[in-house]
């Protein structure tokens, strides 16, 4: 980074340099941790749910609302739905389901391996009978 001051004047790249440190994706450790996160995201996780209640898909918040940035403590996150098909390798859709005091929230549309036309139809009829999508205003300061 040639101008950290400028490009990241409040957080480094400690967790890149971190991941970078691990070594390559070829070591017995990462493929043991992968194969146990597919088997619990997948087998035990994901596909265990829908097969159980006969689903075609499940459906969650996103995430919390969107929070402001704390340049002390760091970002607070509460949480979000979407780990468990990323873990999984599994399809994941989003779309806006609202705001909360002016932040967007969204909802995801998640399911089973191969199931993307399924959870595009779901998401955009969402979007379609909800209509919650605005355009950003960009705007130049907080409030």
């Amino acid at each position: 980074m040639r101008n950290p001051d400028r490009e990241m004047p409040f957080f480094g790249q400690d967790i890149l340099i971190a991941a970078q440190e691990k070594g390559p994706l070829t070591e017995q450790a990462y493929l043991d941790a992968l194969s146990k996160g597919h088997r619990l995201s997948r087998n035990e996780g994901i596909d265990a749910v829908m097969r159980e209640h006969n689903l075609d898909a499940l459906v969650a918040p996103t995430g919390g609302i969107a929070w402001m940035t704390d340049h002390v403590n760091g970002d607070q996150g509460t949480g979000s739905s979407s780990r468990p098909a990323a873990v999984a390798g599994y399809p994941s859709v989003t779309v806006p389901m609202g705001f909360v005091s002016n932040l967007p929230a969204g909802i995801s549309f998640f399911g089973g391996a191969w199931s993307e036309p399924a959870l595009i139809r779901f998401a955009y009829a969402f979007e379609q009978a909800t209509n919650y999508r605005r355009a950003p205003d960009f705007r130049t300061t907080v409030g």
